[in-house]
């Protein structure tokens, strides 16, 4: 192919450009919400029709357009958002590079109306293939601006043969909405598509309305099973909602981040939140986030993607490992009585499908209750002995039970059900404890904080471990010796694409050396910091702690299961077990009423 080198059309290079910033009805109402939020929009109004690809009118409440620029808004790189490389490096608006309107002036017809305070009437420009037609002309709008995008893609009809259904398509758009509706508290959102009214929210200033308006978004039980967060760690601060893990989700589809006010899809946050979390997630659970980053805008570029979604921080690393320390303290500090794992209706918790019907286990008795003694780290005596003395009268009367106010969080025991399950009442009503989860977790966090007391045993290795590696990773090898010693491990560099492994973790020595230090160097790669070798620790105490627990069917006094209950009270995540399933549910006073119908 001898073609000659030969300049584009604008037309073309319209389209082509659009392409990065236009890739369905979804992204035009991204960009066109972001134009209205930096110009300091109150309220907007969203109106769409057949999933935007006949009609998209975006209106808001904003500082408007003056007249004479009403041109130049239509003129590819042309903003009033930043003025200098300083300003690019420092961004701290949502929309920055004036690409937007004209790339979907070249792909579809655009009509804008805007209107000043200082204007006494409003005034519109048409666009189309990607240039302004004509001069603006008068037309009645208030304070403001309006942009009318139809018929999407009617000149570019390859593009429009891959437009999905006009639901999917609309989905697209109502979650883009959702997104920024949780990044802009103080703005209103309204969402109608074929004249439907779907969203319609009112500005959320207040910490009790913003609850709201996440209940609404996310749903009651995020904003009922929810933690707060709120830390500001070297000049990070770091604040949202972080959801139980009693709530966690088959898929990531209940993340939402943001950087400085912008929502973002970012792999160094969502892997310190999923990192942070790994210690009381169910199997392959992802965990419900509403995350707020706010940070000096000159440490993260925001200009790393065509959509503006991803960003780059200056130092990830950091950024990583706070977001992970915050995270994990908070689930940490959680403790029965501030956040009570939710449930749904008492009948689908217990396995009742209707009014005295069962649905759940058989109800056969175990045969044999019979078990060894326990062993020595079992021992009742462990726990310390509980407040409660044995009482003759095997129906004690409520009356002589602490008051409310006095009674602990889990309550007192009242018995064991199965050889499975803890009894207990407390001030809310119920509560089902499982005996064994519960007391994995105290034996495991019980490990851990004896593991992180003492130095790491290392193990010298006879013959040593050899690792194939690529170039860039051997230097990463180089350039985080220091964190690898930490860890416990010495690497020698062989060769340009050889490691030896000469000294690894005690705890490690059965383990998959090759494979571990191979995922730790891609962690390195992706994220500037690795926790396979902790992690692989942690794996082997836990299962420690699985062992050693208290077994099913082991009959326990009051004693034993009230110091039991006690001891999760005082545990780090004592909701969960090391597997990630609860421990306890509460089963509250009000749902016993409705089982049993009373007061109706």
């Amino acid at each position: 192919m001898n073609a000659r080198i030969r300049r584009l059309p604008p037309q073309l290079i319209s389209q082509i450009a659009a392409g990065e910033v236009v890739e369905r009805p979804a992204s035009i109402v991204k960009e066109l919400l972001e134009n209205s939020l930096d110009a300091g929009a109150t309220r907007i109004r969203v109106e769409v029709e057949q999933g935007g690809a006949r009609l998209i009118r975006v209106r808001d409440d904003g500082s408007g357009i003056h007249r004479d620029d009403l041109p130049l808004a239509l003129v590819r790189h042309a903003t009033s958002k930043i003025a200098s490389f300083e300003d690019l490096q420092r961004v701290a608006s949502l929309g920055f590079r004036g690409e937007a309107l004209p790339s979907i002036a070249s792909v579809a017809h655009l009509t804008l109306t805007s209107r000043t305070p200082d204007q006494a009437d409003g005034w519109r420009i048409g666009g189309n293939e990607g240039e302004a037609i004509g001069e603006p002309v008068p037309a009645p709008h208030s304070v403001g601006t309006t942009v009318e995008v139809r018929d999407l893609f009617f000149n570019v009809p390859a593009r429009r043969k891959f437009l999905r259904g006009e639901r999917t398509e609309f989905g697209h758009i109502e979650e883009g909405i959702r997104r920024l509706a949780l990044s802009q508290f103080s703005v209103g959102f309204g969402l109608w598509h074929n004249q439907r009214t779907i969203l319609n929210l009112e500005p959320a200033v207040e910490p009790t309305a913003r609850t709201r308006r996440v209940a609404e978004l996310c749903g009651q039980e995020f904003a009922a099973a929810s933690l707060l967060v709120q830390q500001d760690v070297a000049g990070l601060r770091v604040w949202g909602w972080l959801g139980l893990p009693s709530i966690a989700r088959a898929q990531p589809d209940l993340q939402y981040f943001f950087v400085n006010g912008r929502p973002v899809r970012d792999r160094t946050i969502a892997h310190a939140v999923r990192q942070a979390c790994q210690d009381v997630l169910y199997r392959d659970r992802h965990p419900a986030v509403v995350l707020y980053l706010e940070l000096d805008p000159a440490s993260v570029d925001v200009n790393a993607h065509p959509a503006k979604q991803e960003v780059r921080f200056r130092e990830s690393s950091l950024v990583h490992e706070t977001v992970r320390r915050v995270v994990q303290t908070i689930l940490a500090e959680a403790r029965p009585g501030e956040a009570l794992p939710p449930m749904t209706q008492a009948g689908e918790r217990f396995g009742l499908g209707g009014l005295g019907r069962w649905a759940g286990p058989t109800g056969r008795l175990p045969t044999d209750r019979r078990q060894p003694p326990l062993a020595i780290w079992e021992q009742p005596e462990n726990y310390g002995q509980s407040r409660l003395a044995l009482s003759s009268d095997p129906f004690p009367a409520r009356a002589e039970l602490p008051a409310a106010p006095e009674c602990p969080p889990l309550g007192h025991a009242l018995g064991q059900l199965h050889g499975c399950y803890i009894l207990a009442e407390n001030a809310s009503g119920l509560v089902v404890v499982d005996m064994h989860a519960a007391h994995e977790r105290i034996l495991y966090e019980r490990l851990k904080a004896s593991f992180a007391e003492k130095a790491p045993q290392t193990q010298a290795l006879l013959v040593p471990v050899t690792v194939t590696v690529e170039p860039r990773e051997r230097q990463l090898v180089e350039d985080h010796g220091v964190l690898f010693q930490q860890a416990g491990f010495v690497l020698e560099v062989l060769g340009p694409e050889t490691l030896a492994v000469r000294q690894i973790p005690a705890l490690l020595a059965d383990s998959d050396i090759a494979r571990l230090v191979r995922d730790m160097l891609a962690d390195l790669a992706v994220h500037g910091t690795t926790d396979r070798s902790d992690t692989a620790i942690l794996a082997l105490l836990a299962t420690l702690a699985c062992h050693g627990a208290v077994r099913a069917n082991r009959p326990l006094d009051l004693p034993e299961m009230n110091a039991l209950l006690r001891d999760m009270e005082r545990t780090d995540r004592g909701g969960q077990c090391n597997h990630g399933r609860p421990t306890w549910i509460q089963l509250g006073l009000d749902e016993l009423d409705r089982l049993f119908r009373r007061g109706r």
